[in-house]
């Protein structure tokens, strides 16, 4: 008899310690006693630093359309520079005080690109007229070197302001369009994903020469607005391209400064008619 009663109280005490045991951790059974909670530390904080900001660079900044750029891209936010021959712009305008202006020669020395540092995506508006040499010099292997300095720098997007096909345009301006086909060519296999290239016909809005602004629109509204539904005159073999309608200059800067910020924009050719078409979905 007293060894069962042993054997009972042995047993009750088992029970009583398993009871209180759960996931390691002692719980007390009985109601005069509250186990101390977990202590638990409160994080250090870490200043992280924000993520830096998209950083602009416009060739050829202080012209007629790479001006335009660079207002539309400080609009957007972004940091903006431009490099070009003279360095600064003749504009007086105030958004071109928070453009940060570089002076270099991309056929000539090195040091321009040191305007890369720090640049997440590069926009192109270098071209000229003159000799067939000079034209391919200008439009092509300027940009060409611009194109494999900004991929060596890992520059992200790069896009160029080419130009639209004109037929019989292109053989008497050979050099011109020569030029411009070796670096689109330049820009697709060394931007694959990144690439972007813009083939607007005439350009038109407020030009600024010197003192003197011309109102290219009086003559560029009313075409692009007659041509643009004119689409299947562009198919006539020779003279069809003639009939490629013009763009403003305010849509251009609009869809170059969202094909170098957009990470989704698509790679590749943008034609007028494209560059028309994502104007409008911008501004709805």
């Amino acid at each position: 008899m007293a060894s069962r009663l042993i054997h009972s109280r042995l047993s009750l005490s088992r029970l009583h310690v398993m009871a209180g045991t759960k996931n390691g951790r002692f719980l007390s059974t009985e109601s005069n006693k509250v186990d101390e909670p977990f202590k638990v530390e409160e994080a250090e904080t870490v200043n992280v630093p924000p993520p830096p900001s998209e950083k602009l660079l416009v060739l050829g900044g202080n012209g007629f359309v790479g001006s335009h750029i660079c207002r539309e891209a400080l609009n957007r936010g972004l940091d903006v520079a431009s490099l070009s021959r003279s360095g600064g712009s003749s504009l007086h305008d105030s958004w071109a005080k928070n453009v940060t202006w570089h002076k270099g020669n991309l056929l000539s020395s090195e040091s321009w690109k040191e305007a890369l540092d720090g640049v997440t995506s590069v926009i192109s508006c270098i071209g000229g007229f003159g000799s067939n040499s000079y034209m391919y010099k200008i439009n092509g292997t300027a940009n060409i070197n611009a194109i494999r300095a900004a991929a060596e720098k890992g520059v992200k997007r790069f896009v160029y302001i080419s130009a639209a096909d004109f037929g019989l345009a292109n053989y008497l301006l050979k050099g011109y369009y020569e030029g411009k086909r070796a670096a689109e060519s330049e820009l697709l296999a060394k931007f694959p994903y990144g690439g972007v290239i813009l083939r607007p016909g005439f350009i038109h809005g407020t030009r600024t020469v010197g003192s003197i602004k011309l109102p290219l629109g009086v003559i560029g509204s009313p075409l692009e607005m007659v041509l643009q539904h004119a689409k299947p005159l562009n198919q006539i073999p020779l003279v069809g391209p003639l009939f490629t309608p013009p763009v403003n200059v305010t849509a251009v800067a609009k869809v170059a400064a969202r094909a170098a910020t957009d990470p989704v924009f698509p790679p590749g050719i943008v034609d007028v008619y494209g560059i028309q078409r994502f104007n409008q979905q911008m501004s709805k």
